[in-house]
């Protein structure tokens, strides 16, 4: 499994609990496709998030994403960590 941080466009104005609802509807499923989100990250006033996940692949992080309602815009493989 991989790491992986996703980044999604347009959510100016995001909310905590909207935050949290998204993160929810993606933890419902993501075993589905073998995804762990483990967290995620908002700045309203930009309108961007970042989510972290553990991943068999990038394509499964975006399918779960977007059965979930909210595909993201960009997914990086994160294959140093400290």
């Amino acid at each position: 499994m991989s790491k992986f941080i996703d980044v999604h466009h347009g959510m100016v104005g995001i909310t905590a609990d909207q935050l949290q609802q998204a993160h929810d509807a993606d933890l419902a499923i993501q075993g589905e496709e073998r995804v762990t989100f483990e967290h995620a990250w908002a700045d309203p006033d930009t309108g961007v998030v970042y989510c972290l996940s553990e991943a068999p692949s990038a394509e499964a992080v975006q399918r779960i994403h977007e059965r979930a309602g909210h595909p993201a815009d960009e997914i990086h493989a994160v294959p140093l960590d400290v």
